[in-house]
């Protein structure tokens, strides 16, 4: 059973800054596009950020553009997203997720296989 566990959420103040980590297990992980989505309650799951499985090309959704930073570590199995200059619509449960597909990005949740339980980020004005 392949896992994906993230870590790293938490409450902080607007300008501030959060890593976000995610362990995968049970997957060849460097053979994996891995991303990051966020949801807010009563909202659908939007996109936020992926790297391609050599971590050669990432891709971000406009809003996070510029203050997020996506990298992964395929020797320790674990992708990571650095948030900088927090916003309160920053605010929502972050998921992070494994798509098979080697050369391409995906931004859809359809594309993706595996998916974590997710962590919660609160941003404080």
């Amino acid at each position: 059973q392949v896992q994906l566990v993230e870590s790293g959420g938490g409450l902080v103040q607007a300008g501030g800054s959060l890593r976000l980590s995610c362990a995968a297990s049970r997957l060849t992980f460097s053979r994996y596009t891995m991303g990051w989505f966020r949801q807010v309650l009563g909202k659908e799951r939007e996109f936020v950020a992926a790297i391609n499985a050599r971590g050669t090309s990432t891709y971000y959704a406009d809003s996070v553009r510029g203050r997020f930073t996506i990298s992964r570590d395929n020797a320790k199995n674990t992708v990571y997203l650095q948030m900088s200059s927090l916003k309160p619509e920053d605010t929502g449960y972050y998921y992070c997720a494994a798509d098979r597909t080697l050369f391409t990005i995906a931004t859809t949740t359809q594309s993706y296989d595996y998916w974590g339980q997710g962590t919660q980020v609160t941003v404080s004005s």
